[in-house]
C-alpha cells in the first residue's frame, strides 16, 4: 500500500523532479500544497489525517495539528529549527521527529558577515541612490570593522562559524551561550565568553545565531536594548521573535541603534503595514540564510532519507 506524503518546504517542492525517482521507488506518493512560506495551524487541521509523513518547513504544527494526525508516523524537517513543532504532542503520538543539523553552517555564517560588512559600508543604500543619480550623495561614510567588536549570541555550530570569519577581519569576538563554548575554540578565534549582558554592553555588531526556545523569546527587548551601545548594529539570521520589533523600532528612532540586518522577522512575509519598511538603515532578507543551489541539493537528500527510514521503521 502506498504511503502518502506532505511536503510543504518551499525549496524541496521547486525541485521535486529531480526526487520524484526516489519516492516512486519506496512506493510513496507526494502531495505539493500551495504554501505562503508556511502552512498554519487551521491550513493543517483540514488536511493531516491523511499523511503518513511530512517533510516540514517552519510549518505551525501544534498539539493540535498533532493529535488530529491518526496516520502521521514522521515529521522530517528540512532544516535545523524544530520550534514551529510541538515535540510534546509528536512523543506523545508515537510521531518521530527528525532535522538536518550542521547542514547550513557555513551559508548561515557567510550571509551573516555578508550583512555586517552591508551594514558597516552602507552599500544597499549607496547602491540605490547611484541607480537614482544621486552620486555625491551616494558618497557615504561607512566604519571599519578591524578592531570593532563582534558579539554573537548562540555559541553553536553557525555561530561559530561567524566567530571563525570575523576574526580573521580583525574584529574583537564575545560570545553568549547557555552551554560553555570549548577552550580550545576560544583559543583559537581568541573569542571570550561572557554573560550576555556583558555582550550587550561591549558589541559595535550583535549577530543572533541561537535557537527559538519558549525561554528567549524577545530575548533582545527594552532592558536589552538599553544595555546596547551607542550606534550599535543587530544582525539577526535566526528567528525573528527573538527581537521585539516594536521595540527595535523604537531604538532605531532614537539612533541607538544605528542600523539591523534582519532575514527574518516575528510575522513572514513581513507585513506591508510593518513600520521597519521605514528605515534605509534597515537591510531585509526573506527567511533566506541557507538557500544556496548547493545547500539546498543537500539538505533536500538528507531530509527525504530521513523520510524515508522513518517512514520504513514504523
Amino acid at each position: 500500500m502506498k504511503k502518502k506524503v506532505l511536503i510543504s518546504c518551499l525549496h524541496l517542492q521547486r525541485t521535486i523532479e529531480r526526487y520524484l525517482p526516489m519516492f516512486q521507488e519506496n512506493n510513496i506518493e507526494v502531495d505539493l500544497p500551495k504554501v505562503n512560506q508556511k502552512l498554519t495551524e487551521s491550513e493543517l487541521l483540514g488536511i493531516i489525517k491523511k499523511y503518513d509523513g511530512i517533510i516540514a518547513g517552519d510549518d505551525e504544527i501544534t498539539a493540535n495539528v498533532l493529535n488530529n494526525a491518526t496516520n502521521l508516523k514522521i515529521i522530517s524537517k528540512w532544516g535545523v529549527g524544530i520550534d514551529g513543532i510541538n515535540l510534546d504532542a509528536a512523543k506523545k503520538n508515537n510521531i518521530k521527529v527528525t532535522n538536518t543539523p550542521g547542514t547550513f553552517n557555513e551559508e548561515v555564517a557567510n550571509l551573516t558577515i555578508g550583512y555586517l560588512i552591508c551594514l558597516s559600508r552602507k552599500i544597499p543604500l549607496i547602491d540605490k541612490m547611484v541607480r537614482e543619480g544621486e552620486w555625491n550623495n551616494a558618497q557615504l561614510q561607512g566604519i571599519s570593522l578591524r578592531g570593532k567588536t563582534l558579539g554573537v549570541i548562540g555559541v553553536g555550530g553557525i555561530g561559530r562559524e561567524v566567530i571563525r570569519l570575523a576574526s580573521t577581519m580583525g574584529m574583537k569576538t564575545l560570545g553568549y551561550d547557555i552551554y560553555p563554548v570549548p577552550e580550545e575554540f576560544q583559543v583559537q578565534t581568541n573569542m571570550k565568553q561572557v554573560s550576555l549582558d556583558e555582550l550587550l554592553r561591549n558589541s559595535d555588531f550583535i549577530s543572533l545565531n541561537c535557537n527559538l526556545t519558549s525561554d528567549n523569546y524577545h530575548l533582545l527587548d527594552i532592558r536589552e536594548f538599553e544595555l546596547m551601545k551607542d550606534q550599535v548594529y543587530i544582525i539577526n539570521t535566526a528567528r525573528g521573535p527573538l527581537i521585539n520589533e516594536s521595540t527595535l523600532v523604537r531604538y532605531l528612532d532614537s539612533g541607538k541603534v544605528a542600523g539591523a540586518a534582519l532575514d527574518v522577522f516575528e510575522t513572514e512575509p513581513l507585513p506591508i503595514q510593518s513600520p521597519l519598511r521605514n528605515y534605509t538603515n534597515c537591510i531585509f532578507g526573506a527567511h533566506n540564510s541557507s538557500n544556496t543551489l548547493d545547500a539546498v541539493l543537500r539538505v533536500n537528500e538528507i531530509a527525504i532519507s530521513n523520510l524515508i527510514n522513518g517512514l520504513k521503521e514504523s
